[in-house]
C-alpha cells in the first residue's frame, strides 16, 4: 500500500511539474466571479512553451479547479493570432435581467452574469488587435472572440481555434461522435469501432467528440462543454490537445469532420464557447437556459402564430390516410399531423418536386390517392395542422418556392429533412432557412445530425431539432437515461416515442415517461404506429393531457445512465417522468407540490405482463412520498392535479 502511493505521488508531482514547465506565470492576471461568487475565472498572458504572451484562462467552482490553464487564439490563414500579445485595454460590466420564453421549461428565465472584455494586441507588427469577452454566470462559464474593425483585418478566414478545455484530471466524460450517437458502451451502433462511447476517461477520447461533452470532475461536480449562438460560423467538435494534459480542444468542423474554416469580414464575433457547471447531473439540466441566455432576444413581432402541441406521422401517403390520422388527432389530443417522406417522389430523386404532390410508387404505388389540398383543408377545420416533410435536396433548390406555396396551402410547418450540417457554408443557409419559414409563417423541425444551439430563443418558430438517437433506432434504457445529462443540455429534441413496435427495447410505461423527461414543443408520438393499430387505452389518457411547454421544471434525481427524475409543472397541474435503467427501487419525494393544498397523482406504471400499463390513483400533497419499483426497461408517468373540493 505504501509502495502504491509513493507511485500516485510521483505521477501528481510528474503532472505538477509538467504544468510548470509549460507555463510561465506573469502579473496581469485579472479575474472575473459570477455574481454569487462561486463560479471564477482567471484570464492572463503568459509564456507557454516556446510562445510568449498566450492568452489563457482557468476556471474555478465553489472554489475547487475545474479547468487549469487553457490555451486561448485563432489561427488565420497564414498567420496566427494566439501569442506575443499585450493587453491594451480591459472593461467589466453587470447585468441582470429577466425574459419570458415563447415555449420553454419554464415561464420565466433570469438572465444575471458579470462581464469581462479584454483587448489584446499583438507586441509585433502589424499589431492587430482581438478582443475576448467573458461572462460568470452562477450556472457557468461562457467566452467569446470578436475580431475588431481594423486595417488589414478587412476580410479574413479562419482556419483553427486555439481553444482548450484544459481539465484538472483524467475524469470521466460522456462521449459520442455523432449527434444521433449512442450513449450506451454495449451498443456498437452508429459508432466507428476506435471510437469509445459514453463514459470513458478523457484520455480515452477520439477526434471528432460532439458537444456537448458532459464531465464528472468530482462526484459533487459536473461540467458540460459546448457552444451557443451558432448561426454563422462553423461547428465546434472537440479532440485532445495537444501538448496539454486531460484536455480538449476545439476544432472547427465540416460535413465530414474535415477541419473547417470560417470566412468573415471585421468587425466579426464568433459563437460562444460555454463551460456548464453544477453539484449534479440534474442540475445541469435544471440550468441548461443558459445556453438560452447566451442567444439574441426574439426577432419576430408577432408569434401568435407559433403553436406547440403532440404530432402523428401519416405514412400511407392517402387522403383516407391523412383524414383517418386528423380524426385520430382529435380523439387522442394531438395538434398537428406530418406528412413524411415521399409525398412529393423520392426524396433523393434529383427531379423530385416539392411544389406539388408526385408520390413515390415505393411508398405509395396508387396514383392521385392523395389529394393533399384536401387533407390540409379537413384537418383546418377540425383545428389540426398539417407540417410537411422536404429533404435537403429540393430544400436547396426550391426554398425560395415552396414556402410562399405552403403558407397560401394553409400548412403550418415544415420538418427539414437530412439537412447538411458542420461547415460554415451549411450553419449559415440552415439558418437563413429558419428565417425565411419564418417570413411565411412556418414553424420548423430539423431533422438528423442538427442539434441547436439555442437559436429558438431569437426565431421561436424553431420548434425542436433531432440530433438524437431517438426511437428511430431503438435505443436502450441506459442510452435514454442518459440523455437527459448531455444531448437535452442544449435544447430540444425530437425522439419520436411509439407505444405498440415490436422493436422497443424499453416498455410503454417508459415511452409516456420520457415524454415528460424530455422537452420538445413538438412531441412527435406513435411514430411507427397507425391509428387502426392503436387501442383506446387509458393509459393513453396521460398522453392526451400532457403539454409540450412548461412553466416549471425541477430535475428531483438524476444519474448519468443510470436514473432520471424530472417533474414539470403547467399552470396547476404536474408531470413527473421517472426512468431507471439501474436500481429501480427508490422513492419520489413530492415537497414541490405547493404547500397546504391537496392534490389527486394519477399513477401509470408496468404491468405485470410487461406488455401494458396500470393505472391508480391516490391522495397527495407536499409531504407525500411516492415508491418506485420500475423494472430496468419500464418507467413510472404520474399526472399530479388539485383536488376539487
Amino acid at each position: 500500500m505504501k509502495k502504491l502511493n509513493l507511485i500516485w505521488m510521483l505521477n501528481k508531482m510528474a503532472v505538477v511539474l509538467v504544468l510548470l514547465a509549460a507555463v510561465t506565470s506573469s502579473a496581469l492576471a485579472v479575474e472575473l466571479k459570477s455574481p454569487d461568487g462561486k463560479v471564477v475565472v482567471n484570464f492572463d498572458l503568459k509564456d507557454v512553451r516556446a510562445a510568449k504572451g498566450c492568452p489563457v484562462y482557468n476556471v474555478s467552482f465553489q472554489g475547487r479547479a475545474v479547468l487549469a490553464d487553457s490555451r486561448l487564439g485563432l489561427e488565420l490563414r497564414g498567420s496566427a493570432l494566439n501569442s506575443d500579445f499585450k493587453i491594451a485595454g480591459q472593461k467589466t460590466s453587470a447585468s441582470d435581467t429577466s425574459w419570458k420564453p415563447l415555449l420553454g421549461e419554464r415561464a420565466l428565465i433570469r438572465d444575471q452574469y458579470n462581464q469581462l472584455v479584454v483587448e489584446l494586441q499583438e507586441t509585433r507588427p502589424p499589431q492587430r488587435k482581438l478582443q475576448l469577452t467573458f461572462r460568470a454566470y452562477n450556472e457557468g462559464v461562457a467566452f467569446c472572440y470578436t475580431l475588431p474593425a481594423q486595417a488589414g483585418l478587412a476580410d479574413f478566414v479562419i482556419t483553427r481555434e486555439t481553444t482548450q478545455f484544459a481539465f484538472t484530471g483524467d475524469h470521466t466524460a460522456w462521449a459520442v461522435y455523432a449527434a444521433q450517437g449512442n450513449y450506451n458502451p454495449d451498443d456498437p451502433r452508429r459508432q466507428p469501432k476506435d471510437r469509445k462511447q459514453g463514459p470513458v476517461a478523457l484520455s480515452e477520447l477520439k477526434p471528432g467528440v460532439e458537444r456537448p461533452l458532459t464531465v464528472r470532475v468530482a462526484d459533487d461536480l459536473y461540467a458540460a462543454v459546448t457552444e451557443a449562438r451558432l448561426v454563422d460560423y462553423a461547428r465546434m467538435k472537440l479532440r485532445p490537445a495537444t501538448n496539454a494534459l486531460h484536455a480538449v480542444e476545439a476544432f472547427l468542423d465540416a460535413e465530414r469532420n474535415v477541419n473547417g474554416e470560417v470566412s468573415g469580414q471585421a468587425p466579426f464575433a464568433s459563437p460562444w464557447r460555454v463551460v456548464m457547471l453544477a453539484n449534479s447531473p440534474g442540475k445541469l439540466l435544471e440550468q441548461n437556459y443558459l445556453v438560452l441566455n447566451l442567444n439574441d432576444p426574439c426577432a419576430l413581432a408577432d408569434t401568435a402564430w407559433i403553436k406547440p402541441g403532440k404530432v402523428i406521422r401519416e405514412a400511407t401517403l392517402t387522403t383516407v390516410g391523412g383524414k383517418a390520422c386528423v380524426d385520430f388527432a382529435v380523439r387522442q389530443g394531438l395538434q398537428f399531423i406530418e406528412y413524411d417522406a415521399g409525398w412529393y417522389g423520392h426524396e433523393y430523386d434529383p427531379a423530385a418536386d416539392a411544389r406539388d404532390v408526385h408520390l413515390d410508387p415505393k411508398r405509395n404505388p396508387v396514383p392521385d390517392s392523395l389529394n393533399l389540398r384536401e387533407v390540409i383543408d379537413y384537418a383546418n377545420s377540425k383545428g389540426i395542422g398539417v407540417i410537411l416533410y422536404v429533404n435537403q435536396r429540393a430544400l436547396t433548390k426550391q426554398l425560395d418556392e415552396i414556402l410562399p406555396i405552403y403558407e397560401k396551402w394553409g400548412v403550418k410547418g415544415v420538418k427539414y429533412g437530412f439537412v447538411n450540417v458542420g461547415s460554415q457554408k451549411a450553419t449559415a443557409w440552415l439558418h437563413e432557412a429558419i428565417r425565411k419559414a419564418a417570413a411565411h409563417h412556418l414553424m420548423v423541425d430539423i431533422h438528423d445530425e442538427f442539434r441547436s444551439t439555442g437559436y429558438q430563443r431569437t426565431y421561436p418558430n424553431l420548434m425542436t431539432v433531432e440530433g438524437i438517437s431517438g426511437n428511430e433506432e431503438f435505443p436502450t434504457p441506459v442510452h435514454n437515461a442518459t440523455l437527459p445529462f448531455t444531448r437535452f443540455l442544449t435544447g430540444p429534441g425530437d425522439y419520436t416515442y411509439c407505444w405498440n413496435d415490436g422493436r422497443l427495447k424499453v416498455t410503454k410505461a417508459h415511452q409516456m415517461a420520457l415524454s415528460t423527461i424530455y422537452f420538445s414543443p413538438w412531441q412527435f408520438l406513435f411514430w411507427y404506429d397507425r391509428p387502426t393499430a392503436v387501442k383506446d387505452e387509458p393509459a393513453l389518457d396521460y398522453w392526451r393531457h400532457l403539454p409540450t411547454t412548461w412553466d416549471e421544471t425541477r430535475v428531483l434525481q438524476g444519474e448519468l445512465g443510470r436514473r432520471a427524475v424530472v417533474a414539470r409543472r403547467k399552470g396547476a397541474e404536474w408531470f413527473v417522468g421517472a426512468i431507471a435503467p439501474v436500481d429501480g427501487k427508490f422513492q419520489i419525494p413530492l415537497a414541490f407540490l405547493e404547500s397546504g393544498k391537496k392534490f389527486t397523482a394519477k399513477i401509470y406504471s408496468d404491468a405485470a405482463d410487461g406488455k401494458s400499463v396500470k393505472t391508480e390513483e391516490k391522495p397527495v400533497s407536499g409531504s407525500s412520498t411516492l415508491d418506485a419499483d420500475i423494472p430496468a426497461n419500464g418507467g413510472l408517468a404520474i399526472r399530479i392535479t388539485p383536488s376539487t373540493p
